[in-house]
């Protein structure tokens, strides 16, 4: 690359990685094209994208923005991981595909919301469930304790109308 076309790249990825709300950088050592390709095409089915940076260009596009110093983990080949909205499909797809080719990318570290995060934390992230059933498990927790109150004020409201009933009955028994 000559140096315009370097300055370019270290815009666009600089840009890129502004609207990720994740990163992972892996070592993508011992993966054959092939196989990176069908890597970059799970990626997408999860919203996320994965590319190969020069570590130096990375470095130059980390500058300035809000990301830890992570100059220790761009040593050696460098895939990098942007996923854009949900973060537990893009761990996910690399750590399915991980164990499907014999460890290979290996994470190096995440970033997420500004957090480093160990392999290990990545490796967890990936065991979560997908956002979908987070919701709807988090809907379920909402619900129970509402429909709880809205059947004690439906009881109390019944409870007011039978003595409202008992008192008309009483009044007109009594005149």
């Amino acid at each position: 690359m000559n140096r315009n076309e370097k300055q370019s790249f270290v815009e666009d990825f600089r840009k890129r990685l502004t609207d990720a709300s994740v990163m992972f950088l892996t070592d993508f050592s011992g993966l054959d094209v092939k196989s990176m390709t069908v890597l970059r095409n799970e990626l997408r089915k999860s919203g996320a994208e994965y590319m190969v940076v020069k570590n130096r260009l990375a470095r130059r596009a980390l500058e300035g923005l809000n990301y830890p110093d992570l100059s220790e983990w761009l040593a050696g080949p460098t895939g990098v991981v942007l996923g854009h909205g949900d973060s537990v499909g893009a761990a996910k797809a690399i750590s399915e595909f991980a164990k499907a080719h014999n460890a290979k990318p290996a994470f190096k570290v995440g970033v997420l919301s500004g957090t480093l995060l160990t392999p290990e934390q990545i490796e967890q992230l990936a065991k979560l469930p997908p956002r979908e059933e987070l919701l709807a498990m988090l809907a379920g927790a909402l619900q129970g304790p509402l429909a709880a109150f809205a059947a004690a004020l439906e009881a109390k409201i019944q409870e007011l109308a039978g003595l409202l009933t008992a008192l008309k009955e009483k009044k007109e028994g009594g005149a």
